[in-house]
């Protein structure tokens, strides 16, 4: 099976081996019509500590790597 992969923002590398990357998910609300958008953050395994904030980066599922970790980095888009 095919691991999911989302795109998205790093907004904290503070962390030694995993960064925070947000997602954005836009949707139309059912009763007013209204675009909507919906923020979620992931903690992310970077083995290498290569991303900093600011990077789109596009990250893969991952069986559990700690408490909080199941999505790993893969790459960085330009």
């Amino acid at each position: 099976m095919a691991r999911r992969q989302k795109i998205g923002i790093v907004v904290s590398d503070k962390m030694e081996k995993s960064i925070v990357v947000a997602t954005e998910t836009r949707y139309k609300h059912n009763l007013y019509g209204k675009i909507m958008s919906k923020t979620k953050r992931y903690l992310v395994h970077d083995p290498e500590n290569t991303c900093t904030i600011g990077d789109t980066v596009i990250v893969e599922e991952h069986p559990p790597i700690s408490a909080k970790k199941r999505w790993i980095f893969k790459t960085v888009l330009k």
